[in-house]
C-alpha cells in the first residue's frame, strides 16, 4: 500500500451516491389489487390530517390561484397549463417530506418553483401540445366551430340540431382520447418532482403505471366522485377538507405503485 501523501485517493468517493428515495423503486410500476385504490385516498388522509390547517390553507391560495389566473382573457387557460404542474410538484415534494416524518411548511408546497421548474414547465407544455392535437382531430373530423365550442373559445348554437349534435359526439370523442393524456399525466408530476425523470420519460412512466392498475383506478375513481359529491353538500365546505386529500392521495398512489417497502 502506497504511503506516498500526495498520491490520488484510491476510494471513489464521487462515485458513492445516497439513495434518493426510501424503499426500492420499480420501473414502470407494479400492478396493485383494486382495493388500493380507496387505500390511497385513506392513506392521504392520514398523510394530511397532522397539519390540517396548513393543507387546508395551501388548497384555498391554489384555488384562489387557478380562479385568478384563469380570468385573464386569452394568456389565463394556457399559462394555467405551466403553472400547475409546478404547483402540483410542489405537493408531491411537501408529501414526500411528510412521509418521511420531517415538519412541512408553507413554502415546501411551491417548491417546485426552486427544484425541477423547467421540465415541470416542460410536463404543462406536454400537456397543452397533447390537447392541441387533440382539437386539431376534432376539427378536421367535426369541423373547427365544434373544437372551438368544446375549447370553450366560443358558444355552442344549439338552435341547429345538426350542430348540437356534432358538438356532442365531438365532447365524447375529447374524453375518450383524453384517458390517455390524463394516464400520462397522472404520475408524471412525481417521476419528476421526486425521481427526477425527463418529461418524456416520466410520461411514459406514468402511462405505463396506470395501465397497470386499471381496476385499482376504477375504485379510487368511484369513490373520489362519491366523496366529492358529500364534500359539496355543504356549500362546498366539505372540500376544504377533501381537496388536501384528493391532492396527496397522487403522492400515495405514485409510493404504492413505484414503491416497495
Amino acid at each position: 500500500m502506497s504511503t506516498n501523501p500526495y498520491a490520488a485517493p484510491t476510494t471513489h468517493v464521487a462515485d458513492v451516491r445516497e439513495p434518493a428515495r426510501e424503499g426500492n423503486f420499480v420501473a414502470g410500476g407494479r400492478a396493485r389489487p383494486a382495493g388500493n385504490g380507496w387505500d390511497w385516498i385513506k392513506s392521504a388522509r392520514e398523510l394530511t390530517k397532522s397539519r390540517v390547517w396548513l393543507w387546508m390553507g395551501v388548497f384555498v391560495i391554489f384555488v384562489i390561484i387557478g380562479v385568478g389566473v384563469s380570468a385573464i382573457p386569452m394568456l389565463g387557460p394556457v399559462a394555467m397549463y405551466f403553472i400547475m404542474p409546478v404547483l402540483i410538484g410542489g405537493v408531491m415534494l411537501a408529501c414526500d417530506k411528510a412521509f418521511k416524518g420531517d415538519e412541512i411548511t408553507f413554502g415546501d408546497f411551491f417548491a417546485g418553483f426552486r427544484s425541477r421548474f423547467a421540465r415541470l414547465a416542460g410536463v404543462g407544455l406536454a400537456t397543452l401540445l397533447l390537447y392541441l392535437v387533440i382539437f386539431a382531430a376534432i376539427a378536421v373530423i367535426f369541423g373547427s366551430a365544434a373544437a372551438l365550442v368544446l375549447s370553450g373559445m366560443n358558444k355552442p348554437t344549439p338552435s341547429d340540431p345538426a350542430f348540437a349534435i356534432a358538438v356532442l359526439l365531438a365532447g365524447l370523442v375529447v374524453m375518450a382520447l383524453s384517458i390517455p393524456v390524463y394516464m400520462a399525466l397522472w404520475f408524471s408530476y412525481a417521476l419528476v418532482a421526486l425521481d427526477d425523470f425527463p418529461v418524456i420519460q416520466a410520461l411514459k412512466t406514468s402511462f405505463s403505471g396506470c395501465a397497470k392498475n386499471i381496476w385499482a383506478f376504477l375504485v379510487y375513481g368511484v369513490m373520489v366522485f362519491l366523496l366529492a359529491i358529500a364534500a359539496s353538500i355543504p356549500f362546498l365546505l366539505g372540500w376544504l377538507i377533501f381537496g388536501p386529500v384528493l391532492m396527496a392521495s397522487l403522492y400515495t398512489g405514485y409510493r404504492d405503485v413505484f414503491y416497495e417497502a
